[in-house]
């Protein structure tokens, strides 16, 4: 019986592997704008739901931009930019770039809905980050790009506010954006030092 199943396992590990070692992030300016069914978005937050939690807290709050809202997010988080930045520090080309969405299909605001009093930030950090890899796999599997990005006013309070966030220790962390590309998400990487620089088994 063993036997029978290790042709199975190995072909298990090779997809795996293929998806895991080769996910790389597309960056918007390479993805085209075709759009994803709304419904294959809700199949990869389903994926992210079930990211590891301590204590169950479940802290992954994602708000969805789809459609139209793509556009006007990208307008919206270049006003906050605008309103935000002094003068002398002020770039028009850096506007510009936050305010154009044209080739993402969706936008994800990553957050994370905080519990205190049941366990330390950093885990539940961890958590959200998780769900987040957890969708980007998904996608990756799709053929689907992503790219998770904390630039612009991503990290400010002002967006904390535009998506809502009333709890005072909630925060953002990142924006996700989904779109299909030209070329194959799966790309060769490298990683700069050796697994067995990174691991000692005690």
């Amino acid at each position: 019986m063993q036997n029978e199943l290790i042709p199975q396992l190995t072909e298990q590990q090779t997809v795996i592997e293929q998806i895991l070692a080769h996910r790389r992030s597309v960056p918007r300016a390479q993805m085209n704008g075709t759009k994803i069914p709304d419904d294959t978005v809700r199949w990869l937050l389903s994926m992210a739901d079930w990211a590891p939690t301590h204590k169950r807290t479940e802290p992954w709050y994602f708000v969805v931009f789809s459609g139209d809202k793509v556009q006007q997010f990208g307008h919206d988080h270049a006003e906050l930019y605008k309103k935000h930045t002094p003068e002398e520090k002020f770039a028009q080309p850096a506007y510009e770039k936050l305010a154009d969405c044209s080739t993402s299909s969706h936008i994800i605001a990553i957050c994370m809905k905080r519990h205190s009093d049941k366990l330390p930030e950093f885990e539940e950090v961890a958590a959200v980050s998780c769900a987040v890899q957890n969708m980007w796999i998904a996608a990756t599997a799709l053929g689907i790009a992503g790219f998770w990005q904390t630039g612009g006013m991503t990290l400010h309070p002002s967006m904390k506010e535009y998506l809502e966030l009333e709890g005072e220790e909630d925060r953002v962390l990142g924006l996700f954006y989904l779109g299909y590309t030209d070329e194959s998400p799966l790309k060769e990487g490298k990683r700069n030092l050796p697994m067995e620089a990174k691991v000692r088994w005690a």
